[in-house]
């Protein structure tokens, strides 16, 4: 029954990899960045109270010294979402994907430096292996180089430093007895206030005027599948399955998604030397996860 539950992670990180065909389509229509996370974070909050709901209406109990941390979480998921979405409307979808997946490399270092955490040779060879592999992805070693625009390239790396502190301060919360959920909620209500200030309303209006019914499906569909959707299924995945198997299929599932993505709808045909660095990245952070 518990192989049932192995799909949890891959559909997330299939989920995570289609975020490319949200940022692109909102931001081709005039939808400027803190207009696009106010609505994929505002509408978010549906889909998790819901979760919450359904699990243990006790999660919504917090006590005021676990603020502090939800601000963090609340900061690394802004600065993280900048970021990402700016490497996706800038460099290869795939290539997004990757740059993001780097994170468990920051946590690693970080760990290492601030907690003194023990960084084996495995480990060692998997981070050079996938950092060697974000190289080639780069077209570091072919003529198309200046192609990819560097800007996107530090905004994917940025992404990744984010999100490896964020996985850092939500296992602090978790460990002093928070659920994911309820960090994810208190985070987005948090970035959700803070962002109406910086929102552009007309934006939203002008956009939803193209076609009332479809531009609103398609708001809800991104909110939905490539943020509050993925998170739950991967939270729910690590309750019937081991936390390195289910890091290890979403891990591989992003990425490859964002591939198959942005080869059917944008054309992105990686070269033989890009796509050997896309599947030596995505090996050497399946080991990294590995127990």
């Amino acid at each position: 029954m518990k192989k049932i539950y192995l799909i949890l992670p891959i559909l997330a990180g299939i989920m995570f990899g289609s975020s490319g065909i949200f940022v692109r389509t909102l931001t081709q229509n005039g939808i400027d960045q803190s207009t696009l996370l106010f609505l994929r974070f505002s509408i978010a909050i549906i889909p998790i109270l819901i979760a919450i709901l359904l699990t243990d209406k006790n999660l919504f109990k917090i006590d005021l010294s676990d603020i502090p941390l939800f601000l963090v979480c609340s900061l690394c998921i802004v600065g993280l979402n900048l970021c990402y979405n700016e490497s996706m409307n800038t460099v290869p979808l795939s290539l997004a994907a990757v740059l993001l997946s780097l994170a468990p490399i920051y946590v690693l270092v970080f760990a290492y430096v601030i907690f003194k955490e023990k960084i084996t040779s495995k480990k060692i060879i998997c981070m050079f292996l996938a950092i060697f592999g974000c190289l080639l992805m780069t077209g570091v070693l072919e003529e198309n180089l200046s192609s990819t625009p560097l800007f996107g390239i530090v905004s994917g790396i940025g992404a990744g430093l984010f999100w490896a502190v964020y996985l850092m301060a939500s296992k602090k919360s978790i460990e002093r007895g928070n659920h994911t959920y309820t960090i994810l909620f208190y985070s987005i209500m948090f970035i959700s206030t803070a962002l109406i200030p910086f929102t552009d309303f007309g934006q939203i209006s002008t956009f939803i005027s193209i076609d009332p019914t479809l531009t609103i499906l398609f708001l809800v569909l991104h909110s939905t599948f490539s943020f509050a959707l993925p998170y739950i299924f991967s939270t729910l995945s690590l309750k019937h399955i081991d936390s390195g198997v289910s890091s290890i299929l979403l891990s591989g599932a992003e990425p490859f998604a964002a591939l198959i993505f942005g080869l059917l709808l944008y054309s992105e045909v990686p070269s033989m030397i890009m796509f050997c660095g896309f599947i030596i990245t995505i090996i050497a952070m399946m080991m990294l996860s590995r127990k």
